[in-house]
């Protein structure tokens, strides 16, 4: 199912995402456009024709209009599904060989991220990764870093955060975490992300 022809066009693609992403906050479409450097009227326009396509729902609060993911949609929910998979086409340029990297965590662990300023700008000191796996995991994925570390194939040292499924849910309503599930790519389990936003949206 190419992206094209369920007529989406890349802008309402981001909006959706962003929205998903951003799950305790609600939008109107000026502080879309200012975060997306779009036009307002343009953004307006877009959110109403994704609440239309039954992927946002809309809100009116005195004079204005916010708009949020519809999280209770079956079907919003796995079109999310399908765009996280896309995601690791979305991987900046310099982080290619990162990417290739990581996907040797893929049978060790339930999901993986990438966030921080790595993913920002090809100016950065280090590279954020979250791991998300379970503890009986730990000495394969020891083992993976020091593969990756000794191929020294990653030229900035990688920051590794690993926690567990039920840390995620612990730690939902801090600020960092937020971020951090919010302002990040997805490199493994789209599926698993995308569930672990809704459980932490209750």
């Amino acid at each position: 199912m190419a992206v094209n022809n369920i007529q989406f066009t890349k802008i309402e693609i981001q909006i959706a995402k962003y929205l998903f992403k951003h799950y305790k906050d609600r939008y109107n479409p000026r502080q879309l456009a200012r975060i997306l450097n779009i036009n307002h009227a343009h953004a307006n326009k877009l959110c109403n024709i994704l609440a239309d396509k039954k992927l946002l729902t809309k809100e009116e609060i005195g004079n204005s209009v916010f708009f949020s993911y519809e999280y209770d949609n079956k079907l919003a929910i796995k079109f999310m599904e399908y765009m996280l998979s896309l995601e690791e086409k979305e991987f900046p340029k310099w982080l290619s060989v990162l990417f290739h990297s990581l996907k040797k965590f893929k049978d060790s662990i339930e999901m993986g991220l990438v966030f921080g300023s790595s993913i920002k700008s090809r100016d950065f000191n280090d590279i954020d990764v979250l791991l998300v796996h379970d503890t009986k995991k730990s000495s394969d994925i020891k083992k993976i870093k020091d593969e990756i570390r000794k191929s020294e194939l990653v030229e900035k040292p990688i920051r590794y955060l690993d926690i567990g499924e039920k840390d995620v849910l612990l730690n939902k309503e801090d600020k960092i975490f937020y971020s951090i599930l919010s302002e990040s790519l997805v490199f493994h389990n789209p599926e698993k992300y995308v569930e672990v936003v809704r459980k932490c949206r209750k």
